[in-house]
């Protein structure tokens, strides 16, 4: 898209274009540019890692030193933030991790397009870890999981606006008080 000198605007690179055009039930499912790095970062960052784990050695070479670090980097931000009770989930969190860094590395070339640079990918995402959380927090404690809203020993007269204040900081900020809730 250019202007009426020529020129091309600088939002142009963000613009989610279809490359295919389908609909489905009437609803427009197409294919776009946004698609199409998706599947691109989910490809490198698959082919990265087999390739760089391929032949695990002890010494690290050039293409598994980058993958490890990845892992450990991850591992430890898991053991730091849940404890070991994160482990089950950590295949998880590395594979969007990994999904995120590739999708953003790929958005540095130039030319190319930043699929996290629309506000819905990263809303979807966000949205989908925050509702796991919450769902699996649910299952884990069963209705105790509200107590997490009422702090201990507070005056009965405060419990309705502490209330409000802990749901808003459990939406802003879900952290791993929400995952632990001691017994």
């Amino acid at each position: 898209m250019s202007n009426s000198q020529g020129m091309h605007s600088p939002v142009e690179q963000f613009e989610i274009r279809a490359l295919v055009d389908l609909s489905l039930g009437g609803y427009d499912v197409s294919f776009t540019n946004s698609s199409l790095f998706m599947l691109l970062a989910l490809g490198v960052s698959a082919v990265f890692l087999v390739t760089a784990m391929r032949r695990s050695e002890l010494v690290p070479g050039r293409m598994q030193c980058p993958a490890e670090i990845m892992y450990e980097f991850v591992a430890e931000m898991v053991r730091s933030n849940v404890g070991n009770e994160g482990r089950p989930y950590f295949p998880f969190i590395f594979t969007l991790f990994v999904f995120l860094l590739f999708g953003n590395m790929l958005g540095l070339i130039p030319y190319s397009y930043t699929f996290t640079s629309q506000i819905i990918v990263t809303f979807a995402m966000a949205a989908f870890v925050f509702v796991g959380v919450t769902v699996i927090a649910l299952f884990k404690h069963g209705l105790h999981f509200f107590s997490f809203f009422v702090p201990a020993g507070a005056p009965k007269v405060l419990i309705p606006f502490l209330i409000i204040i802990e749901v808003i900081s459990y939406f802003v900020r879900p952290d791993r008080k929400s995952t632990r809730l001691n017994s």
